[in-house]
């Protein structure tokens, strides 16, 4: 097993397509077919780590953040950064990183918080847009099953819980070769007329070169007529944040100590009391305060993020509580969920649970 084939395993979990565009992820570090000897996974990427993965013999880091997010001019040692990335290098370790392609991820970042805290009912808190594509194409009647059937295998025709949808229409259509009218598979000179159908179906975008090869693979027409067009429609199973039930509701106070034993943190910041029970609970790991919104428009009772700035917690208007537990806090278990993913798909070599504490910020 080579490291191209950890990352197939890792971009089924979070296509790399719905990161965010300000984002550095995949590999960064290393040859995508060097032999793996072990996994090292690790929220974030230090010289530390790098030393655990040397010790451990594990020659690919699986990172949650990003050890190069700027572009790096010179490689002098003189950030951590740069001496990360020469290390690295230096004793044939790549690093691969997942960020927000994690955070979007149904079975993700945010979903790991649901888990901690025992969220039911849960869905999305702001879907991500443009995620899905629809493809429309004209095939021989007679071909159309053969075709669609192609199609759903390469993971067309998916539409939230629904699976094998297409629609057809059937119609009369002509077939031109390059310099004239042609009949099918694009023999010159001569006029040809036939039923087809026409085909649509939908899929999420991370697959577009994988269905637009199937279409070219299957199709029986020498040039294929295709058009692909992104739908408007927001995809409820990629996006920032979740929002789920907690089974029973809770006062402030018993809901801030449930939080700060769940989510193993020393301290949680947070926003005015507003005297009600807390039920219906928003969460999104790192960063959130841009969600502050949605998590409201969504009737949270309760918002856990991270990063809150003073001015940040005056939005809570007097109709939510807003609750930080750091960012560290907050994507901690991250790496849990790689592990276990990992393990399952890979039992060949060893992937290792980071033991190195990363996290920056400490409390007095």
């Amino acid at each position: 097993m080579v490291i191209q084939d950890v990352i197939n395993y890792l971009e089924k979990l979070a296509p790399l397509a719905y990161a965010e565009d300000f984002d550095n992820v995949g590999l960064l570090v290393g040859n995508k077919n060097t032999p793996i000897k072990g996994i090292l996974v690790t929220l974030d990427t230090l010289e530390t780590v790098v030393e655990e993965a040397i010790f451990k013999d594990c020659n690919l880091i699986v990172s949650f953040h990003p050890i190069i997010f700027k572009g790096l001019k010179k490689l002098t040692g003189e950030t951590y950064v740069e001496r990360v990335v020469m290390k690295a290098i230096k004793h044939d370790i790549a690093i691969y990183c997942m960020h927000t392609a994690l955070d979007n991820a149904s079975q993700g970042v945010n979903n790991m918080i649901c888990n901690q805290l025992e969220l039911h009912n849960r869905r999305i808190l702001i879907p991500q847009s443009e995620t899905i594509k629809k493809l429309t194409t004209y095939v021989p009647k007679d071909e159309a099953e053969h075709l669609r059937t192609d199609m759903f295998n390469a993971g067309a025709g998916t539409i939230g819980n629904y699976s094998n949808c297409s629609f057809n229409v059937d119609g009369y259509g002509t077939y031109k070769g390059n310099d004239a009218s042609s009949p099918i598979k694009g023999v010159k000179g001569e006029s040809h007329t036939e039923k087809e159908t026409k085909i649509t179906v939908t899929f999420p975008k991370h697959l577009e070169s994988k269905i637009i090869q199937t279409l070219f693979k299957s199709h029986s027409y020498e040039e294929v007529a295709y058009e692909i067009t992104t739908l408007e429609n927001k995809n409820q199973n990629i996006g920032m944040g979740m929002i789920g039930d907690l089974e029973t509701p809770m006062d402030e106070t018993r809901f801030l100590k449930y939080l700060k034993n769940k989510m193993e943190t020393e301290v949680v910041r947070h926003s005015a009391f507003l005297n009600k029970k807390i039920k219906k609970v928003a969460v999104l790991g790192g960063s959130g305060s841009f969600a502050i919104a949605a998590a409201k428009a969504a009737g949270a009772d309760a918002f856990v993020t991270s990063d809150l700035k003073y001015h940040d917690f005056f939005t809570a208007e007097n109709n939510i509580l807003l609750a930080d537990i750091g960012h560290y806090e907050s994507e901690q278990f991250t790496k849990n969920l790689l592990v276990a993913y990992l393990t399952k798909k890979i039992t060949n070599f060893a992937v290792v649970l980071s033991n190195t504490n990363t996290n920056p910020v400490k409390y007095f």
